[in-house]
């Protein structure tokens, strides 16, 4: 029997530009349940909307309609704020999502903190370095050697493994990759794809990645969906996906153009 879905998009229409000559629908209607433990990697067009729906799950963009449920409770009038405190997120820029002045250790403490009322208060840097220590080990690239390093003195695979970490070090509801290795080159995005990947199983994380590397989308995760003109077109699993091919893929996209 399977579980309640940890979060569910029903009939979620979202409109930019409203009241302009440029309005647009950008996700219509769009359908989508995510299951506990669901690491789903989300394939799609420039154009198609997955930039949208991860906007619109984390709360930049407000639906026009339909329903956001986590654990079965609306949260589509909750705000950013609110819902960082069970969303983790990385961008596909890897200046995006830290503190560039600020050192490794102290970014973390940061994330530490998301979704909750800070004030005046001590830190506890120093009480956290050996969680610090710990979990950027998880990196294979020296990453916890560099705490007291400014993040903005980092390499760009550093920062975005970084960037990653600070989105998983309180176990989110649900963490959106946004091509999180796309801007690195390509043995520096192997690596963290590796590094997110066993991480993610390791940890049961409920993950949603949006990639244009059709060979990650069928390499990771255990459910592929495809989004076409703000819906869920193709949405596989477990043995249908691990049997897909880049072939087929390939003809499934072909065929969307054509339509």
């Amino acid at each position: 029997m399977q579980s309640k879905p940890t979060l569910s998009l029903k009939n979620v229409v979202t409109t930019v530009n409203t009241g302009t000559p440029s309005e647009s629908i950008i996700l219509n209607k769009l359908n989508l349940d995510i299951y506990p433990g669901d690491f789903i990697t989300v394939l799609g067009s420039n154009g198609a909307g997955k930039s949208t729906l991860f906007n619109t799950i984390t709360g930049n963009l407000q639906i026009s309609s339909g329903q956001i449920l986590l654990n079965n409770i609306d949260i589509a009038k909750e705000s950013v704020e609110k819902r960082a405190h069970y969303l983790g997120r990385v961008f596909q820029d890897p200046k995006m999502g830290t503190a560039p002045r600020m050192t490794v250790a102290e970014n973390l403490n940061l994330a530490l903190q998301r979704g909750e009322t800070r004030g005046l208060t001590p830190r506890h840097l120093n009480k956290h370095q050996p969680l610090f220590k710990k979990l950027t080990g998880i990196m294979s690239n020296s990453l916890n050697t560099k705490l007291d390093v400014a993040t903005q003195n980092l390499s760009g695979g550093q920062r975005q493994a970084l960037s990653f970490l600070m989105a998983i070090i309180k176990k989110p509801e649900l963490l959106l990759l946004d091509e999180h290795t796309a801007a690195l080159d390509p043995k520096t995005s192997f690596q963290l794809m590796s590094e997110t990947n066993k991480v993610i199983s390791e940890q049961n994380l409920t993950c949603l990645m949006i990639t244009h590397h059709l060979d990650d989308a069928l390499k990771y995760g255990n459910r592929l969906i495809v989004i076409d003109k703000g819906k869920v077109v193709f949405d596989v699993a477990g043995a249908q996906k691990d049997n897909l091919t880049k072939e087929q893929l390939l003809n499934f996209f072909n065929d969307l153009v054509e339509v």
